[in-house]
């Protein structure tokens, strides 16, 4: 069975304010275009179908034309939602649509129920395990903690307990959309760390043959079972070095990964992050193949320039960013404060505050974990207020 595995589609979102609706419109084209031209026996999305809750109403015209074509194809698609989307919003009407070959899984009740497909080697039973906030799911799962960990282990057994009762040589696909250890993340995914952890463990994953992932943006292999398709365009200067592809990938009639290939994803306009003093960047005769990219500009002149960006921009006419870092010995008090917060998470930017309003001492255990659940319930408050209708 050849399977078309994609994810984070983030419908709506914008770059640096520039609207991504055209491209996200080619890409879907690409997407059919693949299904009808590869023989493609089922679409799998998991997961961050919108970049918001409530997405704005030309998002929400682009899905319901992608859902069409889909269903016009005849291919099945399978969609779970991520943590971008309000699963209730997205999974209304998700019984109508079952009819149509769209098959939406948006709650945890559904974990263990299966879409099941068929070819000439059997069946293949296909799991959505969508975005499952602990806090929320716990007990309509029976998760043991209130933990990542715990709630997909909990869904993981509904799964091989479907499974285990199925005919022998039914073969399986999960879709989830979570942070799997392992995997590497960029700055576009926002954080769904509780209690300090964000990432799974792959073992997780267990007893299914396929596992196509959603959440982080860039394609990649944890295991030959295990992916992430990532998303099909950059959403942040940190995946201007990203391959923006989506997984064909075929299924034997023992479930093994026979054949696999990256459909590439149709680029608007190559991303560059751009580093040095204004005069070099303006200068260099080698910079000229970036006149036609969306440019991030780290500018190092130990004094500001003027007019920076105006410059920039008449060499790099889509210049979107602009970082000042100027060279500075190490020891400089002048060193920015956004340097020193670089690659701390939210839990260790607020415990450095903590030890430096009291000259040096940082929280007590009990403080730290004060703090890591302040942040875990304003985070679960958001996720509450965006599903509710």
């Amino acid at each position: 069975m050849r399977l078309l595995h994609t994810s984070d589609w983030h419908l709506g979102r914008s770059f640096h304010r520039v609207s991504l609706l055209g491209a996200q419109a080619a890409f879907l084209d690409r997407l059919v275009a693949t299904v009808r031209e590869r023989a493609v026996d089922a679409v799998l999305v998991a997961g961050d179908v919108y970049d918001r809750a409530v997405p704005p109403l030309s998002a929400v015209e682009l899905f319901d034309r992608a859902l069409h074509r889909l269903a016009e194809v005849g291919v099945p698609t399978v969609m779970i939602s991520g943590n971008h989307d309000s699963a209730r919003r997205l999974g209304v009407g998700a019984g109508l649509f079952e009819r149509s070959g769209i098959h939406l899984r948006t709650g945890p009740e559904d974990c263990g129920t299966p879409v099941v497909l068929a070819d000439d080697d059997g069946d293949v039973a296909f799991y959505g395990l969508p975005y499952l906030e602990p806090a929320l799911v716990k007990d309509a799962l029976r998760a043991a903690k209130t933990s990542h960990e715990s709630v997909l282990t909990a869904a993981m057994d509904q799964v091989r307990a479907d499974l285990a009762a199925r005919p022998e040589g039914t073969r399986s696909v999960v879709l989830a959309h979570a942070f799997v250890a392992g995997g590497a993340p960029s700055d576009s995914e926002r954080d769904i760390t509780v209690g300090g952890v964000a990432a799974v463990p792959a073992g997780v994953f267990d007893g299914v043959d396929y596992v196509a992932l959603g959440h982080l943006h860039g394609s990649q292999r944890l295991t030959e079972r295990v992916r992430y398709s990532g998303s099909p365009l950059a959403y942040s200067f940190s995946e201007a070095d990203h391959r923006k592809t989506m997984w064909l990938i075929d299924l034997d009639a023992e479930g093994n990964v026979a054949a696999e290939e990256r459909v590439d994803c149709p680029v608007e306009r190559p991303l560059a992050r751009l580093r040095g003093r204004l005069d070099t960047l303006l200068e260099d005769p080698a910079l000229g193949r970036h006149a036609s990219a969306w440019v991030e500009a780290t500018l190092t002149d130990p004094v500001r320039p003027a007019d920076p960006m105006a410059r920039l921009a008449a060499r790099f006419p889509h210049v979107l960013n602009l970082v000042f870092d100027p060279e500075r010995p190490p020891e400089d008090p002048l060193s920015s404060y956004a340097q020193r917060l670089r690659g701390r998470d939210d839990h260790q930017i607020a415990e450095d505050f903590v030890a430096h309003v009291r000259g040096g001492s940082g929280p007590s255990d009990s403080e730290r974990a004060l703090l890591r659940a302040a942040f875990d319930d304003v985070r679960v408050d958001t996720s509450v207020r965006e599903v509710s209708p």
